[in-house]
């Protein structure tokens, strides 16, 4: 079995593809090394979100956490502005950007 999908389609976790038989496959996001930044104030996770965008970082961002790969330099700055940086091994699904591609 292959799958053919258009050019640009990105699959995230929990999709569901179905074949022309009808068979149902869900997709299941692989877990890899994260770092998941909490906030005590929601101030603070929207800041911690404008650093980590200027430097053009991968980002997975939630009503309660952001999430990144992992580096030492960007926790010791989050760190820095207040924020709890856990080490994790969770999916991560960062945001696909404005237009929709990276560069």
């Amino acid at each position: 079995m292959f799958l053919r999908l258009p050019r640009g389609t990105v699959l995230r976790d929990r999709d569901l593809l179905q074949s022309e038989n009808g068979t149902l496959v869900r997709v299941a996001a692989k877990p890899e090394p994260v770092m998941t930044a909490l906030a005590p104030t929601q101030l603070a996770l929207q800041r911690a979100a404008y650093h980590l965008g200027n430097r053009h970082v991968p980002l997975e961002i939630a009503p309660t956490y952001l999430r990144l790969s992992p580096d030492p330099v960007l926790k010791d700055m989050l760190e820095h502005l207040g924020v709890e940086v856990k080490e994790e091994i969770l999916p991560f699904e960062p945001e696909m950007g404005a237009y929709g591609h990276s560069h």
